[in-house]
């Protein structure tokens, strides 16, 4: 309808109709800034992620079903000044053991994560030294003799590896603003330098370290600390690829520099098994995954080592068996282990 004098509406100025445009281009723009910032933090990461060989020599199980990435978490103080060994409460213990040692099954097919946690004190054959705790392995030949150690034990063939230690899992933990924690109890250990209430809270620095370190306030010992230690990690892995951790580049850029700094991975692992990892154990935070502990016939077993973790071995052959083959774990297993 146009008016009474029949000349018609008024055109828009030229400006007015560009304005649009202008602000979807700008949009596009910052939209493609910061997907370039997003990828370009993760390479500048694996830059600083130091690399260390792992496969062991000699005759190994065969390829099979899926990929096995070994996770360990070093109990090393290298790196850590007097001060911070102290704020940690880690002591000075020389040497290098392991206080997470956990097995990532990532099928090929598309399919759910498995992550296994194997207690550190369980009691195995070690090649060359003959029967100890697994974390001892670490200590005599590093981890080559740990993923020969577990070769031997589960006929599993380790294809990668990933490390953290003492001072690197605290700069994540802090990186992240810390950890939301709920505590169905209370949780003191002298040893681990830690003293919570029950309830939800969040944990950073000392109290996180010692959180996923104390076993001795713990009825069930290692085993209650294996499972401690899968949760504190899922929710870590979830908190890390959250939106106010991506979202927010000061944060997403502290956090990855921290990882970076953090991370030992096998001299074979690439980028890419580093990523289709990080996916696995975002699948296993997310509760698309298994996670269990290797089977157990005696947990406070009585050996020359001290005491020490003796596996179910028939239960525990028959979840290796599984995962080598790509058949689904009995249920009866799960169902024991899972968290």
């Amino acid at each position: 309808m146009q008016p009474p004098d029949g000349s018609g509406y008024p055109r828009l100025p030229r400006i007015q109709r560009r304005r649009p445009l202008r602000v979807l281009r700008w949009a596009l723009l910052l939209v493609l800034a910061y997907v370039v910032f997003l990828i370009g933090v993760p390479v500048l990461v694996w830059d600083r992620v130091d690399k260390v060989a792992f496969e062991p020599a000699g005759e190994r199980p065969v390829d099979a079903s899926g990929t096995n990435y070994l996770i360990v978490g070093s109990d090393s103080r290298e790196g850590l000044t007097a001060e911070e060994k102290v704020k940690l409460g880690t002591g000075s213990a020389s040497g290098r053991r392991t206080d997470t040692i956990m097995v990532l099954h990532v099928p090929t097919v598309p399919s759910s994560p498995t992550l296994l946690s194997i207690p550190r004190d369980s009691y195995l054959p070690i090649p060359g030294a003959g029967r100890n705790k697994v974390n001892a392995a670490y200590a005599f030949g590093g981890p080559k003799l740990l993923a020969r150690t577990l070769e031997d034990a589960t006929g599993l063939r380790i294809d990668g590896y990933v490390q953290i230690g003492f001072g690197g899992f605290v700069d994540v933990v802090d990186g992240l603003g810390g950890v939301r924690m709920c505590l169905p109890g209370p949780v003191k250990d002298a040893k681990a330098h830690i003293d919570l209430p029950a309830g939800c809270q969040n944990l950073r620095g000392a109290n996180a370290l010692g959180y996923v370190r104390a076993r001795h306030f713990d009825p069930l010992g290692d085993l209650g600390r294996v499972k401690r230690q899968r949760e504190f990690m899922s929710t870590v892995m979830k908190e890390t690829l959250t939106g106010s951790t991506v979202g927010n580049p000061i944060r997403y850029t502290r956090v990855g520099l921290a990882y970076g700094d953090a991370l030992t991975v096998g001299d074979t692992t690439g980028g890419f098994d580093l990523a289709r990892f990080s996916l696995a154990m975002l699948a296993v935070s997310a509760g698309r995954g298994t996670t269990l502990t290797v089977p157990v016939a005696d947990p406070f077993a009585r050996t020359p080592a001290g005491t020490a973790v003796v596996w179910d071995r028939p239960k525990a052959q028959a979840l290796f068996d599984a995962l080598r083959s790509g058949d689904p774990i009995p249920q009866g297993l799960v169902s024991k282990g899972a968290r």
